[in-house]
């Protein structure tokens, strides 16, 4: 991330903005111009929109890469002028947000009490409830001091006014009285006392506790209770459980709970209505007569992932929504055939790999030809709100929302079922994309590609004359038939699995998060239990294949040899090049550049892998789900893609051991997730490889479903999700780099090269295209 500000004038300005958007970059603007720094909330707006006007106006910056600090300043000094610091960015992020679109807005959190440094109990409850309003008014995103912070909602009530007093500046003495209270406050452990209080309140509290806690310990005993006491089950479903779920709905969408203890929360309510099912008549079955409303959710053809999807469903089931999930791969026609058959108020459609936004496309307007009225939800990584106003709404006449993630997704769902808040919420929803796509055909105006001719002469230089070209050990393939995990479980990169529950922040110092520590805590400890039984047991099993083979490159490909003859051609791997324009001395960057090219005579190598961790994870989940429990069935799949992605990196390391550059390598554990070695393995489907059918010239070079059982897809994903595969690159230039748009003349070759027509490369590589092929 870059920075910079107004503060040495707008010539300086300028020039640093240029340079961040020929990187394609996103830039930080700290509140600072020519004067010094910017405190009160007119001069706040008044740099920002500066800053904003000449960016996006005389620069050509893209304002959705603008993110403003209008700087949070220190409260509570004893001087006056300093008591409304913390009312002026809130006011000032709540101006910037609705007067300079598409902008963002961060800022230091642990300025605003550095007053109280050394009293934590004081400054985690002054960031708490500083960033329940920021965010309010529109904060998108913080620096928060690892250990500072806590949940607004466990703030004692005493302290959380005398900290909004100060904060919100609400009288002169907020100051003195905070200040005496700090004094009076003796730091003390958060030591957990199980607490079983609550077991004396009524069944309602009891259920209603049980259900916001996530406890089953009691449930059956609970609801066979509530069963005695009221005249039918379903009053027990429609009255406390139902009253438990709307505080846990409450809580979430409020910020003060996280998604584990959503989905544990379900969990509870999941098995309290398995347990009312047979006391119930037949005619009283259906519960889903008093939800909310019915959503049906599936992944798109071609696309196995699913993780965010059913976290999505399960928030949605705690605020009282019927969700038909019909799971992955899931082709249009089905959907489409289920929601009629139904009846269902909206289709929810997720996907992982970028031939699935295709796919939704498609989806969308088949939608539109069969004369559907309902409204469509889209989700999953690699969508986006910019993906879905281009091309996915202008496909359907119904409204189509892009839902970032399952802490949204009850919002949405709710203003599009609200018939009287439904209107204003879907001309905002088609304000916003509009405005989108304004801004995306605007953006294509301003970006200015090279000639794949003029690209091709900008590719990097490398000496290959004076490098020492390693030679593997072997060719030909190596299989793990299956790898213990135990061999993988050191080298098990923990922070995705914890942004899978939407808890950010990285591993191990998440735990010391004050605002998501805790929860995070408790996460990791069932993780490590869940593990430990995985292990144990042989739930799942991983196996491998990886090879090496000569290789050498021809313009932008990759050939690859049968034997040290190089006689034979075996196969072509295939590269895109870069085409943006950079500054002069930046190279233009193609995989191939990194295999020695055959004009120079010279032998390179060139390996390739495939692994999975998700051979038994079917029957794994079946077996949670059958015991209503989503919280260890989403955790499985969680685990599986962490095993996964560590089998990789361990499968790298030995690659390079075998390769020769690695054999004296004394990398630890953390300085292997964060790759600091020598080589790169890219992957069909990334930046530097976006093309997927890539994938299928890996998988036949390794026999990958042969020996692995991994296979793909019509969209060339690979099943089991848990799965990685890719490309060794020794070389020690070699590198990351995403290619970025392409123009025609690149497609037409690379059509060309890989004897594929024109209409069927658009098709695959559609979000690199720099025109529309329409």
């Amino acid at each position: 991330m870059n920075s910079i500000s107004l503060k040495e004038g707008e010539a300086k300005f300028k020039e640093q903005g240029r340079a961040v958007k020929r990187y394609g970059a996103a830039v930080v603007v700290m509140a600072f111009d020519e004067t010094g720094q910017a405190d009160t909330t007119e001069r706040k707006v008044e740099i920002c929109t500066r800053a904003y006007r000449i960016l996006t106006e005389e620069v050509g910056f893209p304002p959705e890469d603008i993110i403003f600090d209008p700087n949070i300043l220190t409260v509570a000094t004893g001087i006056e002028e300093h008591n409304a610091y913390a009312v002026n960015f809130i006011e000032a992020t709540r101006q910037i947000k609705s007067t300079l679109p598409y902008c963002k807005v961060s800022g230091g959190l642990s300025n605003i009490s550095f007053s109280f440094r050394g009293n934590n109990v004081v400054r985690e409850a002054m960031h708490s409830a500083f960033l329940y309003h920021a965010i309010k008014a529109g904060l998108d995103m913080a620096i928060v001091n690892a250990g500072q912070l806590d949940v607004y909602e466990e703030i004692p009530k005493d302290l959380l006014k005398l900290v909004e007093d100060v904060l919100l500046n609400r009288r002169p003495d907020a100051t003195e009285r905070l200040v005496s209270f700090a004094e009076t406050v003796k730091q003390q452990g958060k030591a957990a006392v199980k607490d079983d209080v609550w077991r004396q309140g009524t069944v309602e509290e009891r259920l209603s506790h049980a259900l916001v806690k996530g406890v089953v310990d009691y449930i059956d005993d609970d609801v066979e209770e509530a069963r005695q006491k009221y005249d039918k089950p379903l009053h027990i479903i429609e009255g406390p459980l139902m009253d438990g779920m709307n505080i846990v709905g409450e809580l979430f969408g409020a910020g003060k709970m996280f998604l584990p203890q959503v989905v544990k929360s379900a969990r509870v309510m999941k098995k309290a209505v398995a347990y009312l099912l047979p006391f119930m008549d037949k005619e009283k079955q259906q519960t889903g007569s008093g939800s909310q409303g019915k959503v049906l959710m599936a992944t798109v053809k071609g696309d196995v992932h699913d993780i965010g999807k059913n976290i999505v469903g399960v928030v949605l089931s705690c605020n009282n929504y019927e969700v038909i999930d019909l799971g992955v791969m899931v082709p249009c026609d089905k959907i489409l055939q289920t929601a009629r058959e139904e009846k269902v108020d909206m289709i929810g459609l997720s996907g992982l790999i970028t031939p699935s936004l295709d796919e939704m496309v498609h989806n969308a307007k088949e939608m539109s030809r069969e004369e559907l009225t309902i409204p469509l939800l889209i989700g999953g990584a690699t969508t986006s709100k910019a993906h879905t106003a281009v091309k996915i709404a202008p496909g359907y006449q119904e409204p189509v929302v892009h839902v970032l993630d399952a802490s949204l997704a009850v919002n949405v769902v709710r203003q599009l079922l609200n018939p009287e808040g439904k209107p204003a919420f879907v001309e905002k929803v088609r304000q916003q994309q509009e405005k989108s796509r304004e801004a995306y055909e605007t953006k294509k105006t301003r970006q200015t590609l090279l000639s794949l001719e003029v690209a091709r002469t900008r590719r990097p230089s490398i000496d290959w004359q004076t490098l020492d070209i390693p030679n593997p050990s072997f060719l030909g393939l190596r299989v793990f038939d299956p790898l213990a995990l135990d061999n993988l479980f050191p080298v098990i990169d923990w922070s995705p699995f914890f942004h899978t529950w939407e808890l950010r922040g990285r591993y191990p110092q998440i735990f010391d998060d004050p605002k998501v520590g805790k929860r995070a805590k408790e996460l990791f400890e069932d993780a490590q239990r869940l593990l430990k039984e995985i292990i144990d047991n042989n739930l799942l099993t991983a196996k491998g294949v990886y090879g090496f083979f000569p290789a050498n490159s021809v313009g932008d490909d990759i050939e690859i040899y049968d034997d040290e003859t190089r006689a034979k051609v075996l196969t072509t791997f295939h590269t895109l090049r870069q085409q943006m324009a950079k500054p002069k001395g930046d190279a233009n960057y193609a995989l191939a550049d990194f295999i020695a090219p055959k004009s120079a005579g010279l032998k390179d190598y060139i390996g390739g892998f495939a692994v999975t961790a998700g051979i038994g994870i079917e029957a794994l989940c079946e077996r949670f789900e059958r015991d209503h429990d989503d919280y260890h069935s989403i955790m499985a799949k969680a685990l599986a893609d962490r095993f996964a992605e560590a089998f990789a990196e361990w499968l790298h390391r030995e690659a390079r051991k075998e390769w020769g550059y690695g054999k004296n390598e004394q990398l630890s554990n953390e300085e292997l997730i964060r790759e600091r070695y020598r080589g790169i393995r890219p992957a069909p489907g990334y930046p530097a490889s976006p093309d997927h059918t890539e994938k299928q010239i890996l998988f036949d070079l390794l026999s990958v479903e042969k020996h692995t059982g991994i296979r793909l897809t019509e969209s060339f994903a690979m099943y089991p999700a848990a799965s990685v595969s890719g490309l060794y690159f020794s070389h020690p230039q070699a590198k990351y780099f995403g290619v970025g748009k392409i123009d025609r003349d690149q497609v037409i070759d690379y059509g060309r090269r890989k004897s594929m027509d024109i209409a069927t490369v658009e098709r695959w590589l559609s979000p690199n295209l720099a025109y529309d092929p329409t």
